[in-house]
């Protein structure tokens, strides 16, 4: 069991691998925004130098990445890494049967690598369910070797913005994820002495002919409700009426309900920075001779 929590972001980890092992058989069908995410962050790896011998592919979800990933970087070796196990297990399927990836389950907060592993981190649409993002970037930092790359997109704090707006006319209590800010996860990543972090956003509006088919996608995406805060017990019928008369009000001049995506991307550099280790009881070990200022070598 989770402990109690006053943070309102904190997500439930049991209640969050449930859902998402649930979504598994559903997941690609649903994944309309996170195929185009995907393929709009390989498109970024233009713009950086890296050639790759290793590449993790963190939240690998279905293996919707791995294809493009393999065919851009064919000699690398590719790692697939989620939560759900039969995530995992539909990602190697994904990368063939003479080649197949291996596949690693596991928190995204623990990363069960040795240091400097990693020349290319890449995570979509991921880093928004782990427990403590200070506490993964670290671990990132841990695992990229210096001048390996963490590319990634996750979920802003304007996503379901509407959804939300709509439960906030039911009661005060937390129906919908929340999100960090970018420039929060730009902090987190100069914190983990990664160097050199680079974020932008940009808004994505989905379009729905009523609120079932909305939550329908949700569940399908895992994308439910798994706050540590959420409400037990099930949501009444007069509770879902007077959330979906809320959101009703909000069609558009097409007679569709919006639903916003915000997605931050961003990428920053591995460094010789202090090697972390994490000891049997969580705690962080950090060696005296390792200690120095991030860099990188520039060409």
């Amino acid at each position: 069991m989770n402990a109690v929590t006053d943070d309102p972001l904190a997500l439930d980890g049991h209640v969050l691998r449930r859902r998402l092992e649930h979504a598994a058989a559903s997941f690609d069908e649903a994944a309309i925004l996170h195929r185009e995410v995907s393929r709009r962050l390989v498109e970024r790896l233009d713009y950086v130098r890296v050639q790759p011998t290793s590449v993790l592919d963190l939240g690998c979800a279905s293996g919707i990445s791995g294809p493009a990933l393999r065919a851009r970087y064919p000699k690398a070796r590719h790692i697939a890494m989620d939560l759900s196990a039969a995530l995992v297990a539909q990602a190697r399927q994904r990368s063939g049967r003479w080649r197949r990836s291996p596949g690693v389950c596991g928190g995204l907060d623990r990363l069960p690598f040795g240091n400097d592993t990693f020349d290319l981190v890449f995570s979509n649409l991921a880093l928004h369910r782990v427990p403590d993002l200070k506490v993964t970037a670290r671990e990132l930092q841990r695992v990229l070797r210096p001048d390996g790359v963490l590319m990634f997109s996750t979920f802003g704090p304007d996503t379901l913005g509407e959804l939300r707006a709509a439960w906030a006319h039911v009661d005060a209590t937390p129906h919908v994820h929340g999100f960090v800010d970018m420039h929060d996860i730009g902090d987190a990543l100069v914190g983990a002495r990664l160097a050199d972090p680079v974020m932008d956003m940009e808004h994505f509006t989905l379009t729905y002919p009523d609120v079932r088919a909305l939550v329908d996608d949700l569940q399908a995406l895992g994308l439910r409700n798994a706050l540590a805060g959420r409400r037990g017990g099930l949501t009444t019928p007069r509770q879902w009426q007077a959330m979906v008369s809320a959101y009703e009000r909000q069609r558009d001049a097409d007679g569709r309900l919006p639903a916003t995506w915000e997605i931050a991307y961003g990428h920053a550099w591995g460094t010789d920075a202090q090697q972390q280790v994490v000891g049997d009881r969580g705690e962080v070990r950090v060696p005296l001779d390792s200690l120095s200022v991030p860099r990188r070598q520039r060409e």
